[in-house]
């Protein structure tokens, strides 16, 4: 836990929190290969229902492309909330985030519903000075590990 923060920290804070708002938007915008982009080429994504994670952006991509089709087609919009962003930086560089993510779900014409909370646990790397996710591994809340 951290007791103190430094301006260096908190502006590395600030851009993790702006990275992830960015991130998001992309996913629940249905933008498969914006949001592949913010991966690393051979970044990795491993969600509790599948049981591999997907990797690469192409295939990324391709995952959000197949899930926005979905949704649409069964007339659902979905929202991706992290908070409590916890960023522990490495000595390589890399950053672990550590983010607790609800998902809102609202059918066209219904009320808002909480479909899922979920754990999100990130490395984050620079490439070429931006932000990129290589690895994040989501837990599920209703399930077990």
């Amino acid at each position: 836990m951290r007791t103190g923060t430094s301006s260096s920290f908190d502006s590395l804070y600030a851009e993790v929190q702006q990275f992830y708002a960015d991130h998001m938007h992309l996913l629940d915008a249905g933008d498969g290969e914006g949001w592949a982009r913010t991966f690393t080429e051979d970044g990795s994504f491993a969600p509790p229902s599948l049981p591999e994670p997907v990797v690469g952006r192409a295939a990324l991509a391709e995952g959000v492309d197949k899930a926005a089709a979905a949704l649409a087609e069964a007339g659902e919009v979905h929202r991706h909330l992290l908070g409590m962003v916890s960023v522990r930086p490495g000595e390589d560089g890399s950053l672990s985030v550590r983010s607790y993510a609800q998902i809102i779900a609202t059918a066209r014409g219904g009320s808002p519903r909480l479909h899922l909370m979920c754990v999100c646990d990130d490395v984050l790397v620079r490439v070429d000075g931006e932000l990129k996710v290589r690895e994040r591994r989501v837990t599920r809340d209703d399930r077990r590990p």
